[in-house]
């Protein structure tokens, strides 16, 4: 227990006993104090010694209260004087002096502590003793580094760091966090995560929610969000790292809120993904080279090749062969006949079409007769969310009605001409990029000698 001395004796309490002067109030503080305490008179008298104190020195209130000074009893005699000297000059010091040394225990071992002592004064403004509060110096310096560790990553930390309260708003953001976010430190604090981030929002809300209620996950998560700025969307992807808050306080853990930390990992991602899907694509060339060579019918041939390309690539595909046979450039306006298509409605093997030999109504300026003109790729999009205008401007070009981008490769050998290849992409895709307008080309050449090596072989009948 903690106890006060005045005039060399301690203030107990027994049951039922009033009150005295505020004795029960000054030893339960003093218990409840984190800190080891102990304070001495003018005279170097052990006046205070409180629970922690014991804890660490193992010297109870009873055996502390009275002694004077160190000396003799938690202080080797060598080092005794000079301890009493750091200990009684805060009386003459102004604020707090800050020491460490090494105390003893009552079982004879020895504890390194760091002392904090101040001067106490009487109501006269003179000292009336001294407080001393001290830690074992290892307690000491991990409070410390857990405190550095704090400030370093809200200031210097290389990767975005937030702390969301229990409402799932940011309570407190790091420097490389608010650029990410673009948007101040301060301005970010207390608005809803969805005023930030356009897309995405749910899935980290979600994340967060999880661990206030199950704790950390076991590995970190990549999240893709859309930032809301000024230039439109931004799309990035996030790896993150979710630690629960709780309150070294209370005596059960009180959630205080989440800490998320993340890295953008944007262009490795996209690297990792463009990097797959060109595996995935070489290895459709390759097995589509594979099975074409097994065809008797170089025709079935390229539309085994045009088979190969639809996977994770496009969702219709069509061929137009130019009526009257290939042509060399800068020949006059042509007339496109369809060859072969992919089934519409329910996915299947391509189906070869055109025996009458009638032209596909292609309007003018229509992208295949573009792709002709140009021998070149040409892509094309509805350019509209409303899906009734995206299936009339996908029937105006005959093509499927669930049709909203589409990209024509032209179909070339020894130096003609022989047609086009339409890729088709419904709703539920990315608009055709130049990765994908270098892939069709590939699969356009392969077509392309496919269909010139069946006109060779009708040739030769």
């Amino acid at each position: 227990m903690s106890a006060s001395r005045r005039r060399g004796t301690t203030d107990e309490l027994g049951p039922g006993e009033p009150e005295r002067d505020g004795s029960d109030l000054l030893a339960a503080l003093l218990d409840g104090m984190d800190a080891a305490l102990c304070a001495f008179d003018v005279a170097g008298v052990v006046t205070h010694w409180n629970r922690e104190a014991e804890r660490i020195l193992g010297w109870a209130a009873a055996e502390a209260v009275g002694r004077h000074g160190f000396a003799g009893w938690a202080v080797r005699s060598a080092d005794a004087a000079e301890v009493e000297a750091w200990l009684m000059s805060a009386m003459r010091a102004t604020g707090r002096q800050v020491h460490e040394f090494a105390l003893l225990t009552k079982d004879g071992g020895r504890v390194l502590v760091r002392t904090q002592s101040a001067a106490v004064r009487g109501p006269d403004g003179k000292p009336a003793g001294v407080y001393c509060a001290f830690s074992e110096v290892h307690a000491q310096i991990d409070l410390e580094r857990s405190i550095a560790l704090s400030e370093a990553l809200f200031d210097d930390a290389s990767w975005g760091v937030v702390l969301v309260d229990a409402d799932l708003r940011p309570a407190v953001v790091n420097a490389h966090a608010a650029r990410a976010l673009g948007t101040g430190r301060t301005s970010v604090l207390g608005r809803p995560l969805g005023d930030l981030l356009a897309q995405g929002v749910e899935e980290l809300e979600s994340a967060l929610t999880h661990v206030l209620a199950e704790g950390a996950p076991p590995a970190p998560a990549e999240m893709w969000v859309s930032l809301r700025s000024g230039e439109g969307e931004k799309r990035r992807c996030w790896r993150s790292g979710f630690v629960r808050l709780a309150s070294p306080l209370a005596e059960e853990p009180v959630p205080l809120g989440v800490g998320w930390l993340f890295q953008d990992i944007t262009e490795a991602k996209q690297a990792e993904q463009e990097a797959a899907l060109l595996r995935f694509r070489a290895n459709q060339l390759h097995r589509a080279a594979r099975a074409a060579a097994e065809c008797e019918d170089p025709v079935e041939a390229a539309t085994v090749h045009l088979d190969f390309a639809l996977a994770g690539f496009a969702d219709h595909a069509l061929v137009d062969r130019v009526a009257g046979g290939p042509v060399a450039d800068g020949e006059g306006p042509v007339r496109l006949v369809r060859a072969a298509q992919t089934p519409a409605g329910a996915p299947g093997p391509s189906l070869l079409a055109g025996k009458a030999g009638l032209p596909v109504r292609y309007g003018e300026g229509h992208p295949a007769l573009q792709c002709v003109e140009r021998a070149g790729c040409v892509r094309a999009g509805a350019g509209t969310t409303d899906p009734e205008r995206a299936r009339e401007w996908a029937l105006a070009r005959q093509w499927p009605a669930d049709a909203v981008q589409a990209l024509c490769a032209v179909l070339r050998s020894r130096g003609r001409t022989l047609g086009v290849v339409t890729f088709l992409r419904s709703a539920g895709r990315s608009r055709f990029e130049r990765a994908d307008a270098v892939y069709g080309e590939d699969v356009a050449v392969r077509i392309a000698a496919a269909l010139d090596l069946a006109d060779l072989a009708e040739g030769a009948r």
